[in-house]
Formats: C-alpha cells, structure tokens, sequence
C-alpha cells in the first residue's frame, strides 16, 4: 500500500469540520490536513491554530489556486456545496462534499460538470462504519430471511433561529439535515433505490422548516422502509431490519461515538422481550476517519469507492419525492 498522503485543504471553519471532521481526517494514515480557508482570513487563522494546520487563507478562491492540496473537504450550508464543490473539482481537487449534496437533484446534477477523473464524494459517513457493514453481510447472508421492511427514528431538539439548520432558505429542516440518513439506509441496506415515496409532514411556523415528518418508500418486491425525522423532539435514533427469520438492529445507528464500542443484535422474535437475541459487538472507531481514509486510498488509486456524483443526485432525487408528496398528499415517484 502507499505511503503517500492525500494533502487535504478544509473549506470554512464550520463546526462539524472543526469539531468532528477535521481532526477525524488528521488521523487517517493516508491524509494530511495542509489549510483551511474562510472568507473572514482572522478566522481561519483562528482555526489553524487550534487544529495546527500550517495554512490559512482568506478566502475559498486562493484554497483552490493552493497546487499543494489534493483534496478538499466542504462543509459549508447546503445552498453552497454544489457551486464550491464544482469550483474546486474545476480546480483540479477531489472533494468530499456534506450531505445533503444539494437543494435538490436538478442542483445535484450540475455535479456532472466536474471532471470525471476527479473524485465526488457525499460524505455519509455512515456507510464506512463497520456496524453498516456488518449488518449489510448478515442481510446477503440470508440469516434475516426475506428483508421485508426497514423501520428508522432520528430525532434532536434544535429550535435556535440563527441556527443554519431552521433556515429553510438555505436548505435547512429535518428531512435535508438527518431525514437523507433514514434513506441512506434503505439504500445501502436493501441495496436499491426506492420507486415511489409518501409523506406525512409538519412544519415549524415560525422558521418554515419541516420539523417532523413521517415516510414511507416502496422499494419494489413487497420491501418497504418507514422512518420519522424531527428536528424538535427528544434526542433518538435506532434502525431495524425485519425479515422473514429475524430481526436485526443498529442500536446507535448515525451518531456512534468514537471512542466507544457499538452493538448490532440479530433476534428471532421467540421470546418477544428480545432477551434471548444475539448480541454482536464492533470495536470502537471514528467514521469520519474510516470515511476519509477510505476517501484517500481512493484519490491514491488504491482502492475505488462505489458511490460518486451519480449516487448523490439519486439520493436527492428521493428527497425531492418526499417534499413532492408532501405538496399532494400522495405518492411521489422518484
């Protein structure tokens, strides 16, 4: 394997790249986290300093010029991952792009404008952990039986007004913010895309963002995935698979901490308190680190990912269902 490193520039000082993201990719063994850039140069060297990048730059125009970096990170708000991510892959930069990708999968599609040795990642970092794929390996291994449906909850209480999630002018609201993850799972887990969507949503009146919603999507073949996203309800999130045999679950299935161990359980349903199910534990570890070391090795010819741009706008495609369906009041296809 390489011991080259990807050489990574971090766009905007955001909080989920500073907090999480950043330090995530400084330790991944095939990455080097090289500058950060802000349109406020003080904060960028503010952000520097504290995550010890040797380069800061004041504005996004100069990261892309930067010939030392390979890659970039974008975590900017919604409205702004297609036109920075098409700059920096016109660049000659790979990008890892936040989810959602876009507003929509119109916007989505302008993704098809990057050059196509380029790679365009939607960073659902989920996919890379290794609870996913050890559930993805107990469902093709037909313990489950038939995968009939897949149930999701992901819910916070977030109702800050300044907060970039409660503007719905820039993508804001529960179904763009942790909604895509529900349907994530129903892609990566039946590996399939859904034919038709609906949706049951409540919107905040004040902010104009969805702050609950309820979805079901037909995938075809008798599978179905039903989960609910709120943005103002108590903290919770769980993903269960039921097939003909057993039920498998992913008991903290988006936000699984670093430092901590996870547990999948397998369960026949006999008896129904689940106190006979299996129980497996994964070690503990950093998905966003899996996810850009996984991002490197890519960008390294390594290895190849299976998802890019035309992933990302089928992703979006059902979201644009969900909100279709939510305006008629019936089934959306996608």
């Amino acid at each position: 394997m390489s011991t080259k490193k990807v050489r990574w520039g971090i766009l905007s000082t955001a909080n989920i790249g500073m907090q999480k993201v950043t330090p995530a990719i400084q330790q991944s063994p095939h990455s080097e986290v090289v500058a950060i850039a802000s349109r406020d140069l003080t904060k960028a060297e503010a952000a520097a300093r504290q995550l010890g990048i040797a380069k800061a730059y004041g504005s996004y125009e100069e990261l892309f010029a930067d010939p030392e970096i390979d890659a970039i990170y974008n975590p900017l708000p919604n409205h702004l991952h297609v036109p920075l991510t098409v700059a920096a892959a016109k660049a000659g930069k790979h990008v890892l792009c936040e989810k959602p990708i876009a507003l929509n999968a119109r916007q989505a599609e302008e993704l098809r404008e990057c050059p196509p040795d380029r790679i365009v990642l939607e960073a659902f970092m989920v996919r890379f952990h290794p609870q996913w794929q050890r559930a993805r390996e107990i469902i093709r291994s037909g313990e489950l039986g038939k995968v009939r449906a897949i149930n999701a909850i992901f819910s916070y209480h977030n109702d800050d007004p300044q907060n970039v999630r409660n503007m719905a002018d820039i993508g804001g609201g529960g179904i763009m913010d942790i909604g895509c993850y529900p349907v994530t799972a129903g892609r990566f887990l039946f590996e399939g895309e859904p034919e038709r969507v609906v949706s049951l949503v409540e919107r905040d009146p004040r902010f104009k963002t969805d702050r609950l919603a309820s979805v079901i999507a037909d995938f075809g073949g008798g599978r179905q995935l039903s989960f609910v996203c709120s943005t103002q309800a108590a903290g919770h999130q769980r993903v269960q698979v039921l097939g003909t045999k057993a039920k498998l679950e992913i008991i903290i299935p988006f936000n699984a901490p670093p430092n901590e161990r996870t547990a999948i359980t397998v369960d026949t349903g006999a008896p129904f308190d689940g106190s006979l199910a299996r129980r497996e534990i994964l070690p503990a570890c950093d998905q966003y680190t899996e996810q850009a070391e996984a991002f490197a090795l890519a960008v390294l010819g390594e290895q190849k990912l299976p998802w890019g741009v035309e992933d990302a706008v089928a992703s979006m495609k059902v979201l644009d269902a969900i909100f279709e369906s939510e305006k008629t009041g019936a089934w959306a296809k996608v």
